[in-house]
């Protein structure tokens, strides 16, 4: 069992207190982690977005795919059929052994870091927040990078609530920011 399991099932009974759950079913868990990457740009170069795969594959410990764009639009130059992102789901052990290695090694290493935004939960229980680049994470090789670029990451919980989202990130030691950003 990963580090990151072992402590959600430590903190699964004060977490059942403090939101107030009676029935051990409710207790908030996380359902999975998605981790997208908008290719811009960078869509036009295959070998950019083959690098850019590679990377966000490694970093995940799961093969990413290439997201075509559904159709066309102008506006963004997009063509129907061309990459526009790139996106790996985690669920079960990898998203334990991902969210670990976010909280306690990648988020730690960004320079000038004062916590996550409060402000990325979208109403329903889900957290949302965005890196700069990836070269906070410790398997990737600064060498083999052609360009660097952002991610999202989106964390989705089994509660219907963003009080309760919250209180189980801040338990699983997720550093969200001290101010009301």
């Amino acid at each position: 069992m990963s580090r990151m399991k072992q402590k959600y099932n430590d903190i699964t009974p004060a977490l059942r207190e403090e939101c107030g759950i009676k029935n051990v079913m409710q207790t908030p868990k996380l359902e999975k982690i998605v981790i997208s990457v908008g290719a811009g740009e960078e869509g036009k170069d295959n070998k950019l977005i083959q690098n850019m795969t590679d990377t966000i594959s490694l970093i995940a410990g799961q093969k990413a795919v290439v997201v075509n764009a559904k159709k066309s639009v102008a506006g963004f130059k997009a063509r129907e059929g061309s990459p526009s992102g790139i996106r790996v789901t985690l669920r079960g052990a990898n998203m334990y052994n991902f969210f670990d290695k976010l909280v306690a090694i990648a988020l730690p290493r960004v320079k000038d870091f004062r916590g996550t935004p409060r402000k990325g939960f979208d109403g329903r229980g889900n957290y949302n927040f965005g890196l700069q680049e990836q070269l906070m994470f410790p398997e990737v090789d600064f060498d083999k990078i052609i360009k660097t670029h952002g991610m999202n990451i989106t964390i989705v919980t089994s509660t219907e609530n963003d009080k309760e989202a919250f209180t189980l990130l801040e338990k699983l030691g997720m550093p969200f920011s001290k101010g009301k950003n």
